[in-house]
């Protein structure tokens, strides 16, 4: 990998942290009902494969130090959970990017919510509904995947604004 790769990745890791942190957008990215901003990194997969690892690493660090500093109440857990679940959302935009409906790629649109849903809908139920996990998984899931929606339709509108810049093509 050589270091311009290597300083795109680290460029996306840290604005994804960036966006989770800002004034504001901080009290929306952690929490039972949550959008976060910064998951519309998500979808520069479409354009650009290595971002799968910026964001990968954005979320971690995100999540760590949101745990680290109280803002995440899942604690520690997230920077794992939450973790793999962008990480495979991310892998699975980019490996669908090219199955499109009516030239949009709703199934890459799709990824971030289906696996957040899953992933930390079942790791809320699990921290604040241990007693009805089922139910606190559709019910955290739900309100975690609407969120995402969000994040990853606002991500996919500044993907095609991207990609018409040189800024992530390939030398």
């Amino acid at each position: 990998m050589d270091v311009k790769k290597m300083t795109k990745i680290a460029m996306i890791a840290a604005i994804y942290v960036a966006l989770c942190f800002a004034p504001g957008l901080s009290l929306i990215a952690f929490g039972q009902v949550q959008v976060r901003i910064a998951e519309a990194l998500t979808m520069l997969p479409l354009i650009y494969k290595p971002s799968i690892l910026g964001v990968t690493l954005g979320c971690f660090l995100s999540n760590l130090i949101g745990a680290m500093t109280g803002l995440n109440p899942t604690g520690i857990l997230d920077s794992i959970i939450g973790t793999a679940a962008t990480l495979l959302a991310a892998w699975c935009t980019w490996k669908l990017r090219d199955r499109t409906v009516k030239g949009i790629p709703v199934w890459s649109i799709l990824m971030p919510a289906i696996f957040n849903f899953f992933f930390v809908g079942a790791e809320l139920a699990y921290l604040f509904m241990p007693d009805n996990f089922i139910s606190g998984l559709f019910i955290n899931g739900f309100f975690v995947a609407v969120g995402e929606i969000i994040a990853c339709v606002i991500g996919y509108f500044i993907v095609r604004g991207l990609e018409k810049t040189e800024i992530f093509k390939e030398q």
